[in-house]
């Protein structure tokens, strides 16, 4: 009997909110990562418009497969496995990728990994460093979610904390559409606020009252706009600089918090940042100078990583197979928005 072939490239797709992003993968180590980009297509709403970001999936997702392959060298009939998104995330937007790998993954008669979204942020930290020994504390920060995790070993993930109301990604996107700074939100805070006096403004941290380690930014969110009609702040304020400053120096401490909470019951031998939010520089700072005086090693993806990509989902996609190999597309995997 003919030995079956091992598996060597893998296409990976992503498409949970606004980024439509095709990867190709030779056993686990990334070949070719697209990212087409919508924040031009959402900007003039402030946030993302799923109905449009479901539409602009449809129209690009076919061009960027198709530049992922050729920057990879690759054809599909090349490919010997698939992945996918299949939450959380934007229902239309995953349903997008997910049809697309489904229709793939048919025609050619090969198998298909579905993904989690969040699970595969924290993988992209893993991706850059191999060497990370666990068990691990990860902090996952992005537009959309905020969660903390605790990974025993690899490929698992237990769920400590998430937040319960705006995510911090979303909060410092609201605080930027009220001062109508621009969108997307957080990059724009962050270079406003390079210079100003992180201490000119006094915010309280944001605390649940219930045990654990959930997290609340809707609160901090209102005392921002307090803070903003008090003072008549706006896009040309002399005291904007400090005020941005003030409340990123805020969100970043508030994140924290629960990290350090958590050191003391888990005892991880390593910390990771990961998502979207991640490639904010004061955040990425204090993380690392928390890791540093727990005399504990950080890890943080590069900032091409932290925004959602089809590289971490095929990494992970990868590690899932070699620990469970599948020999046939699932065509049952469904999308899950939240």
């Amino acid at each position: 009997m003919a030995r079956r072939k091992k598996p060597r490239f893998l296409l990976a797709l992503e498409t949970s909110c606004d980024e439509t992003s095709a990867a190709v993968l030779e056993r686990g180590r990334i070949l070719s990562n697209i990212i087409l980009s919508q924040d031009e297509i959402h900007s003039p709403y402030g946030g993302v418009v799923p109905e449009l970001a479901s539409r602009q999936h449809i129209k690009t997702i076919d061009y960027v497969v198709a530049m992922s392959l050729s920057q990879a060298g690759v054809s599909l009939e090349d490919i010997d496995l698939f992945a996918v998104t299949q939450g959380p995330g934007l229902i239309g937007s995953l349903l997008v990728g997910l049809t697309f790998a489904k229709g793939l993954a048919y025609y050619f008669h090969k198998p298909l990994i579905g993904v989690d979204h969040l699970q595969a942020h924290i993988e992209a930290a893993f991706l850059e460093n191999p060497q990370i020994e666990y068990p691990v504390l990860a902090l996952l920060v992005s537009g959309g979610h905020t969660s903390l995790y605790f990974l025993e070993k690899p490929l698992s993930y237990q769920l400590l904390g998430k937040t319960r109301d705006d995510a911090a990604g979303e909060c410092l996107d609201k605080v930027a559409k009220f001062l109508q700074l621009g969108y997307p939100g957080g990059p724009v805070i962050e270079r406003l606020a390079r210079g100003g006096d992180s201490s000119r403004f006094h915010f309280s941290l944001p605390r649940m009252k219930t045990a654990g380690y959930d997290f609340s930014f809707s609160g901090l969110k209102t005392a921002a706009l307090k803070i903003i009609r008090e003072n008549r702040l706006t896009a040309n304020h002399q005291l904007l600089r400090d005020f941005l400053a003030s409340f990123e120096e805020t969100v970043a401490r508030a994140l924290l918090e629960n990290v350090h909470k958590a050191l003391e019951e888990f005892r991880p031998a390593a910390l990771v940042l990961c998502g979207g939010v991640a490639r904010n520089t004061r955040l990425r700072t204090r993380f690392s100078e928390l890791a540093a005086g727990c005399g504990l090693p950080s890890f943080v993806p590069s900032p091409r990583l932290c925004t959602d990509n089809a590289g971490m989902v095929g990494a992970l996609a990868w590690k899932k197979y070699l620990a469970a190999p599948v020999t046939a597309a699932d065509l049952e995997l469904d999308a899950y928005p939240r």
